[in-house]
Formats: structure tokens, sequence, C-alpha cells
């Protein structure tokens, strides 16, 4: 049977890789973000795919958003976010430190607990919540390390919380991923070999790595995982 699927961010790199894998799957797939035109060309060029802009940090925006969607989600995947401070003014005052702090928690961790709560009572028992980390939660990066370690510890009280209800939560942390706009064509040759070379396959990862990971904990195979962070970023940061 064919589930429906809310994509956050959904227009370019991921979250669009994410939206042509579930719908290439016969799922109907919504994808949200700020910038209509991303958003209306994947639609346009993916069957099952509709689109709606929306500015997840915004709980107006977001209310607006849940009247509009289906009564049954049968999959949530906050992928909206990103490193804000890639696109600072560079002022190192502390109101401007304390203004670009607040946008990465606003985009990283806030995001998606309103997304999460404003579509709570849609989501279908037996469903998934995924949200995207990132590797950065254990190495540091300032505010959006900061983010993201808040994400998924945010996300263990998540798994509690649905887990009567038969719907998991989990986060997925990529590591360094190519053919994505995160780092805004700011990335130094020198940088992007160091992150090659902490992982232990020797390669960058792909949309694709990312997007088999997010399928498999929305999947029946995955009905008894939950409250978890699946690391995909080639070894760079391991656990036991």
């Amino acid at each position: 049977m064919a589930r429906t699927i809310l994509v956050t961010g959904g227009g370019t790199g991921i979250g669009r890789a994410l939206a042509a894998h579930f719908a290439g799957c016969g799922d109907r797939v919504v994808i949200t973000g700020r910038r209509p035109g991303p958003l209306q060309e994947t639609a346009g060029a993916l069957d099952g795919v509709t689109a709606a802009v929306c500015d997840h940090t915004d709980p107006a925006a977001l209310l607006r958003l849940a009247d509009t969607l289906p009564e049954r989600l049968d999959v949530l995947v906050n992928n909206a976010g990103g490193q804000l401070e890639f696109d600072s003014d560079g002022a190192t005052d502390l109101a401007s430190y304390a203004r670009d702090f607040r946008a990465n928690l606003d985009a990283n961790l806030l995001s998606a607990a309103l997304t999460t709560r404003a579509v709570a009572d849609r989501l279908a028992e037996g469903g998934a919540v995924i949200h995207l980390g990132s590797i950065a939660a254990d190495q540091g990066s300032g505010s959006y390390g900061a983010a993201k370690a808040g994400l998924a510890s945010w996300n263990v009280e998540l798994a509690r919380t649905l887990g009567p209800r038969g719907i998991t939560a989990n986060v997925v942390a990529p590591g360094y991923i190519a053919g994505t706009e995160f780092f805004r064509d700011k990335l130094a040759d020198s940088r992007r070999e160091q992150l090659i070379a902490a992982t232990a396959t020797g390669r960058p990862g792909g949309v694709d790595d990312i997007t088999g990971a997010v399928a498999f904990l929305a999947s029946p195979a995955a009905r008894h995982i939950t409250g978890q962070v699946l690391n995909v970023n080639g070894g760079a940061v391991t656990t036991r």
C-alpha cells in the first residue's frame, strides 16, 4: 500500500534524493522548504511529489501547512536545516554571536521539534519519524554541532512518547556528503581531502548513502529500532 511521506527541505540535495526514492517506490511525497523555485522544479520533475512552501521555524506557517496535509502521514523526515554560519555577515560582537547561534538552533533543532509537534496527530500507527543529524554532533562545529547534538538528545524523549503508538523515531547522522549545497561552494580542496582521509572507506559519502539509511529506518524491517542515531560517515566517527 502506498504511504504518505513528508520530507522537509525537500527541494535540493538529500531532501530531493529522498523524495525521488520514495516516489519511485510508489509512495505519495510532500516536500517543503522556504524557496519556491527548487520546490517547484523538484515536484515538476518527480511523479507523485507535491510541494508546499513552509518555514519550519515559524509556528504559524506550520499550522497553515498542517491544514493542507493529508489526514494520515506514514513517515516524517525532518531534513530541513544546515550550517547557517556559512551565511553569516562575519560580525563578531556578542549580539551577532547570539543571533547566529540562535539561527542554527532554530534551523536544525527547533524546526524538527515544531514540525513533529504540528503533525503528531496525523502520524499513523506503525509509522516513522526520521531526523537528519550530523557527524558534527560528536565532533563539535560550534552552534551547528550543538544543535545536532540537541536533536539527538531530544529524539530520545520523542521515541518514548511515540513508542506506544508503534511509531519509531531515529536520527541519521551523515558525515561529509558530496554533491549538496551544504558548504555553499566554500569548501577548500585541502579540507575536502581531510574529510575523505578521515573515513575508513576512503571516499566521500553521497546522497544515495543517506537515502538508503533513511529508507531502511522507514521500512517494516526497522520497526523495533527507535531512539537511535545511525551514523553514516564511512567510519570517520565510530561507535561500539
